[in-house]
């Protein structure tokens, strides 16, 4: 089922209204303590910032804590590499987190309490194998039955469930369950699984354990003991709320953290699935959890979107109860703007067409000075040279160019940006392919700057360009939505046969201007008349630089999709 399209709650946030009615009525004895609670099973993306920005944000907002807890109760699909790249990405983002924990640390303390609720007959342990399990729980509209093993002894269930810990039984062959009631209308309540047995190493306790709790049941326990006052999850464990109440009651906890569920972040043009994402490295349809074209924050950050648009992203989707799907268009509106006002400008050539300026004297040189950004002084002035032969854009020469065309074509004069007014005079062609090969053009030098010369005549057309025996060779990655439809998989399609196969062209011979030679990994520029770019964080060194394009200057997914 398609999601409904949404370009954002301006902010909105419930669960702030939630909190300050706590804070009024003296609960959790006026503190606010959250948590951010990943599984270690995979990189975070774009979903879990908006979890990362609500989680931290309100502990901050509040003058509270935010912990940062892995959820590792599952070792086959854990692992070390993911738990150091969610802190590095949590980090990144601009978020520090009041202490850092584990799942793992409290299995004695989890353990303790599955005893204690088969100590108050409350949890027995089941040999009913998997598919026995599925049949026994009914459906939404068929009770469920009880196990034939719930009714055994305390102590029967004590010792096997001890028996289970020390590893005298196969994996998959009993699990321990909590005896609540079959027939509730809540399939989650009907008698749950607590703990399974699973013999595989685990990332931090090794091989310690032979059994590990379920999520359903560490999850409540781990938030009480780190006296989480509100425990904030996505709207899927909603139906899970009053199991989670249910374990707490039950073990009279000391205290009872209050859950609040609120919607995913859904993004189009785009999956969010981890199974889908792994698919996408493990397929090779990507070049790994960081490839730019990715939704994850490793990705994101190696595009070059900051965390300030990450961040303001987040606040503008809003924290609502109700599922959408948000315009992948507002994500980078967010960009466009951070990166407007922030970074300096730049002039790259991508695909180059020589041009001689016939009438600039041979072997001048003159350095121009040029603004880093047009509103921002701040950001100061850099020296572009300009000489005799320059680079423009291929596709800013046209030799038959159709009406009301503005940029450079035979006997057309054009004004180079902080540079001249050119007019092309001649060309060459390749004898093999007929393609424009270099241009002949002469210049103004009443034009200096880009002025308009003392006759009054204007040009609309303006070119970026850089000097040939100044500027370097660059490699440059024009990134692009990795799918060419809104809802990839809807309606039960395959979402690998609907990837963008333009999602990535690679240009090997673009040409940069001495100002960037010196890019550290990371830098963001705007490239003129072209977009905003970041040097690759990986893949450039002082030899040959690699920059990656962040965003078009302009949405040209909204002018395909008004044509469709």
């Amino acid at each position: 089922m398609e999601l409904e399209l949404s370009t954002g709650n301006s902010g909105t946030n419930f669960i702030k209204h939630i909190i300050e009615e706590d804070l009024k009525a003296g609960k959790n004895r006026g503190q606010v303590a959250t948590r951010f609670p990943p599984e270690p099973n995979g990189y975070l993306h774009i979903g879990h910032a908006k979890s990362i920005c609500l989680n931290f944000g309100l502990a901050q907002e509040y003058q509270g804590t935010c912990n940062l807890r892995f959820d590792d109760t599952n070792p086959v699909k854990e692992d070390v590499e993911y738990v150091e790249s969610i802190q590095e990405d949590i980090q990144w983002l601009g978020f520090h987190w009041h202490e850092l924990y584990y799942a793992a640390d409290y299995f004695e303390k989890i353990y303790e309490s599955a005893v204690q609720l088969i100590e108050q007959g409350q949890a027995f342990v089941c040999d009913l194998t998997p598919q026995q399990m599925r049949e026994y729980r009914g459906t939404l509209t068929e009770l469920g039955r009880n196990s034939p093993f719930r009714n055994r002894t305390v102590q029967e269930n004590l010792d096997l469930f001890q028996r289970m810990r020390a590893g005298e039984f196969e994996d998959g062959s009993r699990v321990l369950r909590a005896k609540i009631d079959m027939a509730s209308p809540n399939l989650n309540m009907r008698d749950p699984v607590l703990y399974r047995i699973r013999r595989a190493h685990h990332h931090r306790t090794l091989n310690q354990w032979c059994i590990y709790p379920m999520y359903d049941f560490a999850h409540p326990l781990s938030d009480m003991i780190e006296r989480i006052t509100h425990s904030i999850c996505t709207l899927e464990f909603e139906d899970h709320r009053p199991f989670y109440d249910w374990v707490l009651q039950a073990l009279k906890t000391p205290c009872h953290p209050q859950q609040i569920e609120f919607s995913r972040l859904n993004l189009n043009f785009t999956v969010m699935s981890k199974r889908k994402l792994l698919d996408l490295v493990q397929g090779k349809h990507v070049r790994g959890w960081d490839d730019p074209r990715m939704p994850t924050l490793q990705g994101l950050r190696r595009r070059g979107v900051s965390p300030a648009a990450i961040r303001d992203f987040c606040e503008r989707v809003g924290v609502t109860k109700k599922e959408s799907c948000i315009e992948m268009s507002m994500l980078e509106t967010c960009i466009r703007e951070d990166l407007d006002r922030t970074v300096p400008r730049a002039m790259c050539v991508l695909n180059p067409l020589k041009v001689v300026i016939e009438n600039y004297p041979d072997g001048k040189v003159e350095e121009l000075e040029v603004p880093n950004h047009p509103s921002q002084p701040a950001l100061g002035t850099r020296k572009v040279p300009f000489s005799r032969v320059i680079y423009i854009e291929k596709e800013d020469f046209m030799e038959n160019p159709p009406p009301k065309y503005f940029r450079l074509s035979p006997g057309k004069e054009v004004r180079l940006r902080s540079a001249y007014f050119i007019q092309c005079v001649g060309l060459t062609h390749d004898p093999k392919t007929g393609e424009v090969t270099e241009l002949r053009c002469t210049y103004d030098p009443q034009t200096r700057g880009g002025a308009n010369p003392p006759d009054g005549r204007k040009v609309k057309g303006a070119l970026h360009w850089v000097s040939e025996a100044h500027s370097a060779i660059a490699e440059v990655r024009l990134y692009d939505r990795l799918f060419q439809v809104e809802f990839p998989g809807a309606g039960g399609t395959d979402y690998l046969s609907q990837i963008n196969s333009h999602s990535l062209i690679v240009l090997k011979n673009s040409r940069i201007e001495p100002s960037l030679m010196a890019a550290l990994p990371e830098s963001r520029y705007q490239f003129e008349r072209q977009g905003y770019y970041c040097v690759d964080r990986f893949d450039s060194h002082s030899g040959q630089l690699v920059f990656n394009r962040t965003v078009t200057l302009r949405d040209s997914w909204a002018k395909e999709k008004g044509s469709s």
